[in-house]
């Protein structure tokens, strides 16, 4: 059984430019090696912290009700509020491996989880196995209860990595296949090909609706090894992908385009590589149309191993991070210092380069996170600007030991990608194993940063930290009260700017009439319109400190 437990902690600094507050730390306690994937951040200022475990004497039954014990990984949910105490925690079992690998906050207050499934049909899995690993997919209210699940795959091995939501409420899931290696004229080298690729490792994108069903898929690769790491919906309705390619260009006939199909039982649609890589391992960038069209496609290398990890949307383009061995050489234009570095580029919507920047913690330099920083343009209504950059990772030891090595980390660079400061973040229960997993900004200008911590490889943690910094606060623009979605339908969200400890929200009607009244302690608060009748309608908060604030809600 898993525990959580407040502790204090310190802020160590390389460079004291900004203060920080310790706003509170929360480690859920383990006796396996627990996987941390991901940190998600509701609507509403919520935290679902998502990964793998093994559950603890997991005794279930199974649909033919006979006892059953799930000695492997599940899905494990961890859902904090804004305080960070704990508001339920779920699994989600198959009597095989199961690993949670990526999470989407939907639109409409709840997730879509995705995650590698080695299960059959029983527990809570309710689909039997398409054949090796395949991809599980969830669908979860706002309180963890299932909504729908479905299960992709074919007889080869696909994982899941990542899941984003797109601006038709649909959903893009992309993930990895060990695909059937084909011969010379596309002839496959297997007897009964179980899927057509490209490579050892292609990767495999499908585009769903909101319910789960299958509108498209797309295989694309190299000849060789690709591998999805991660994926961010695009202000277009489409999505951007970033890979690590281990890819040379795959040579086709004419007739391979983007409508031929893999011939299996659910045709996708297919995209050869066709950029070379620079060296070991490359940044390869596909940017794909909202209906899952590869619409261009970047790579990126020196002639030793860069590996992409992570990817942003700015307000010109993209961010595209991860970490380098390579010297200037390719089309690299910056060298490294000593070990691994981290290596960023910015590009344009096109993919077209605006710069490259590389920076240096001394040992392997692992980059787990990016998240941007925007603000309106004055001049232009309704536009935003990136005003700056938060990046987030850990530093693993390569020959001597570093003071800070196996340490949470934060870089913050200006929109330009200069360096401003950086901050190692270290606990009173400090283990000698920490590593980052993931890192939010969020809009009140705090950070979450969610990793694990263990004194030996094996035995994880995770830990959590809510830090607030006063140099990002600055940078965030905030409203004394901003209400969203507005107009609404059914659940409004009511934002307060300004700090209090407690706060009374009240609404009335056009005519002053007093509808409702709540008490809140959080920033973000959800309020139930669905018994208000179309019209407008005022909110007015009021706080402990004697602040007060109206904005005017609309009900469709």
């Amino acid at each position: 059984m898993k525990k959580l437990y407040i502790s204090v902690f310190s802020i160590c600094t390389i460079l004291s430019l900004s203060a920080q507050e310790v706003v509170w730390q929360k480690d859920i306690k383990s006796n396996t090696q627990d996987f941390l994937s991901q940190v998600t951040t509701t609507i509403d200022q919520q935290y679902l912290i998502t990964g793998s475990a093994i559950q603890a004497g997991g005794q279930k039954l199974d649909a033919g009700s006979n006892a059953k014990q799930n000695n492997g990984y599940d899905f494990h949910l961890v859902k904090l509020n804004q305080q960070g105490d704990q508001v339920w925690e779920k699994y989600f079992a198959g009597q095989n491996h199961d690993y949670l690998s990526s999470t989407v906050a939907t639109q409409e207050g709840g997730f879509l989880l995705a995650g590698t499934s080695y299960s059959g049909k029983g527990l809570d899995k309710k689909d039997d196995s398409k054949g090796g690993s395949d991809i599980w997919l969830i669908r979860i209210n706002e309180f963890g209860d299932e909504l729908w699940q479905k299960t992709l795959g074919t007889s080869a091995d696909e994982e899941a990595r990542a899941v984003i939501q797109t601006t038709d409420l649909g959903f893009f899931v992309a993930g990895n296949v060990q695909s059937s290696l084909r011969g010379p004229q596309g002839t496959s080298t297997q007897k009964t090909p179980t899927i057509s690729g490209y490579g050892s490792k292609d990767i495999l994108t499908t585009k769903l609706d909101k319910n789960g069903k299958e509108i498209s898929q797309l295989i694309l690769g190299g000849r060789g090894l690709d591998e999805v790491e991660k994926m961010i919906p695009t202000k277009d309705g489409g999505a951007l992908l970033g890979i690590y390619s281990r890819s040379s260009e795959f040579q086709v006939s004419g007739s391979e385009n983007q409508n031929s199909t893999t011939g299996t039982s659910n045709p996708a649609s297919r995209y050869p590589k066709t950029t070379n890589n620079e060296g070991e391992g490359d940044y390869w960038i596909v940017k794909l149309s909202k209906d899952g069209k590869v619409e261009w496609e970047k790579n990126f290398g020196g002639r030793g191993d860069d590996h992409l990890r992570t990817l942003a949307v700015t307000s010109s383009g993209y961010l595209i991070g991860g970490e380098s061995r390579s010297e200037r050489s390719g089309n690299k234009t910056v060298g490294i210092e000593e070990g691994t570095d981290l290596w960023l580029i910015s590009l344009n919507e096109r993919g077209d380069e605006q710069w490259q920047k590389s920076y240096n913690f001394k040992n392997r330099d692992i980059l787990m996170g990016i998240s941007v920083i925007q603000s309106q343009d004055t001049r232009a209504k309704n536009q935003e600007v990136t005003k700056g950059i938060l990046l987030g990772g850990y530093t693993q030891a390569e020959g001597r030991i570093e003071t800070d090595d196996e340490t949470f980390w934060m870089l913050y660079l200006n929109q330009d990608g200069n360096e401003q400061w950086r901050k190692y973040v270290k606990g009173e229960s400090r283990k000698r194993e920490e590593r980052l997993s993931d890192i939010k900004l969020n809009r009140d200008g705090s950070i979450i940063l969610a990793g694990t911590s263990a004194e030996e490889l094996g035995k994880e943690n995770w830990k959590i930290i809510k830090l607030g910094d006063k140099q990002l606060d600055q940078l965030i623009e905030k409203q004394d009260i901003k209400i969203y979605p507005n107009p609404v339908s059914d659940y409004a969200y009511v934002e307060i700017g300004f700090d209090f400890k407690e706060a009374d929200i009240t609404m009335y009607d056009m005519g002053g009439r007093q509808l409702q009244t709540l008490k809140t302690k959080n920033k973000v608060t959800k309020i139930n319109t669905q018994s208000l009748i179309q019209g407008a309608y005022l909110v007015v908060i009021k706080t402990d400190t004697n602040k007060t604030a109206n904005a005017k809600l609309i009900k469709k």
